[in-house]
């Protein structure tokens, strides 16, 4: 298969190939009555998601079609209708940001709005570095980590021991909490856990250079998110970037109308 290789769905879901053979699925949802002026709003869901559990399934995709913003909505590699290889060579941030920036050149957008939350947002802040196609960034569920990435102990989640955690035979072999209730979100969604663990052992571990973002940006975490402790501090590393606060904890707050309502609000400017 080639890059360019697509095939759509009645439901809206087409499977691009990328440059280094694996299809992306990304899912459509346009608007009724598209707002004039405005580029489509290009989703990306966090680790051990999809883009149904993320953006769907608690109504950030209604909020945004409702507010006349087309959406489209992409499962990482490894995730949800994504080809999922087991071979951590396939993946890392990086790599799932190379293949947002080849989906633009394949769907020939020229302009989009990004959101990313939690492992999404990191693809997200990685692709504003370098791609002049975003309009406006929103990226949700992290905080002053990605400022230190590149320092020792600032991941709050060790990539080995989550990787450790979705290789175990079971969960109650896991003894750290974190990895732990990530073992257990990804079982309930019917993940691959082997495909998880291959992109736990690349996760992001390098410096991002955040002070090449120059897209106005909105910072969202919850205010009891231990994933995304003093969010101030990412936004303060961003020109002119913006916090808004939701009350809850990682998993929850994006199921927060206030959530859908503050990334609606930030992305009609």
């Amino acid at each position: 298969m080639c890059i360019g290789v697509v095939v759509v769905h009645n439901e809206g879901v087409e499977r691009f190939v990328t440059s280094d053979g694996i299809a992306i699925a990304a899912h459509h949802f346009p608007a009724e009555r598209p707002l004039a002026g405005k580029p489509p709003v290009l989703l990306q869901h966090g680790f051990a998601a999809d883009s149904i559990i993320n953006w769907v399934t608690f109504g950030t995709v209604a909020a945004l079609n409702e507010a006349g913003r087309s959406a489209i909505a992409v499962d990482a590699r490894g995730h949800g209708a994504s080809d999922t290889p087991h071979d951590p060579a396939f993946y890392g941030e990086a790599r799932m940001a190379q293949d947002l920036a080849e989906l633009l050149d394949h769907l020939g957008l020229e302009q989009v709005d990004l959101v990313g939350y939690s492992m999404g947002a990191i693809v997200a802040l990685l692709l504003a570095t370098t791609d002049a196609r975003l309009r406006r960034l929103v990226v949700g569920g992290v905080g002053a980590s990605v400022v230190d990435m590149g320092k020792p102990d600032a991941l709050r989640v060790d990539g080995s021991m989550l990787a450790a955690a979705l290789r175990a035979p079971r969960p109650a072999d896991v003894a750290d909490p974190a990895a732990r209730s990530f073992r257990f979100f990804a079982e309930s969604t019917g993940a691959d856990l082997l495909a998880l663990a291959a992109q736990a052992d690349r996760v992001h571990r390098e410096r991002i250079a955040l002070e090449r973002i120059t897209v106005p940006t909105l910072v969202i975490a919850g205010d009891a998110d231990p994933l995304a402790e003093r969010p101030e501090v990412l936004a303060q590393a961003i020109l002119g970037a913006q916090v808004h606060l939701v009350h809850g904890e990682h998993l929850g707050v994006v199921g927060r109308q206030e959530f859908k309502d503050a990334i609606v609000a930030f992305l009609s400017g």
